[in-house]
């Protein structure tokens, strides 16, 4: 079995670049990621042998093109242009792109996902088109008006959260999250709370809401739960039930 150590030791890096969106580290230690994944992913099906140096071996050119790279580099680059779209740091996305395209070409493993953040979807049906979609919105620093903002916000967030809980960095997306959600309902408290719904009940639940002092996937999901009726949005028993599990500590 390869060396489980190694596949830590690169992706912590990476994850502190998705955390703090930055750049350069999520250039510098992207390919080695998509190394190690695609090596252990080989040697688990039979189709890969340890070399005698111990060292995992570098992506050929053809195999850069292979699904399962594709696969995972999709998954790297929605988790930091999520991240970075929640500190609406456009730049940091233009500069990882530029750089992976130069390093690896325009087709590079990864570019399909970033794809979801440049192109015009005007009938998202995936997830992956609406989190993409409402990230491009951020990215570029569009603002709904007050009266649209917070239900746009509820929505973002929920996509982003289900995106989060499907991908090998949901830790390091969650906690961008539940910061940006504090900071939307914060403001929503502080500016907004006229254009919610059922303005009476609705104020007391979203200062129960932000009362929660930590910023983890349970605070996210009992916020998302709690505050749907003040954005005028109706989830099904079964998916209350999903986020009400969630939002349990212990």
């Amino acid at each position: 079995m390869p060396d489980m150590a190694e596949l830590k030791k690169r992706k912590l890096p990476l994850n502190l670049a998705i955390v703090h969106v930055d750049p350069d580290a999520f250039i510098a230690n992207y390919l080695g990621w998509l190394e190690i994944t695609s090596f252990i992913t080989a040697h688990q099906a039979g189709e890969a042998t340890i070399p005698a140096d111990g060292e995992t071996p570098k992506l050929s050119p053809e195999q850069l093109r292979e699904g399962g790279v594709h696969d995972v580099g999709n998954d790297a680059m929605f988790a930091f242009c999520m991240t970075a779209a929640m500190k609406q740091d456009k730049a940091a996305v233009d500069k990882v792109e530029a750089a992976l395209i130069e390093s690896m070409g325009k087709e590079f493993p990864g570019s399909f996902g970033l794809w979801h953040f440049r192109a015009q979807i005007d009938a998202p049906v995936t997830l992956d088109d609406f989190v993409g979609q409402a990230g491009k919105k951020m990215l570029l620093g569009g603002i709904s008006p007050p009266p649209m903002r917070a239900k746009e916000n509820w929505n973002s967030g929920l996509r982003f959260f289900e995106k989060a809980r499907k991908s090998n960095f949901v830790h390091e997306i969650m906690y961008p999250l539940a910061n940006w959600t504090r900071a939307c309902w914060t403001e929503t408290l502080e500016k907004g709370v006229a254009f919610l719904q059922h303005i009476e009940d609705s104020i007391p639940v979203l200062r129960a809401a932000l009362d929660d002092p930590r910023n983890d996937q349970p605070f996210i999901a009992n916020t998302l739960l709690n505050l749907a009726p003040a954005v005028d949005m109706e989830l099904t028993e079964e998916y209350q039930g999903v986020l009400r599990s969630l939002a349990r500590r212990g």
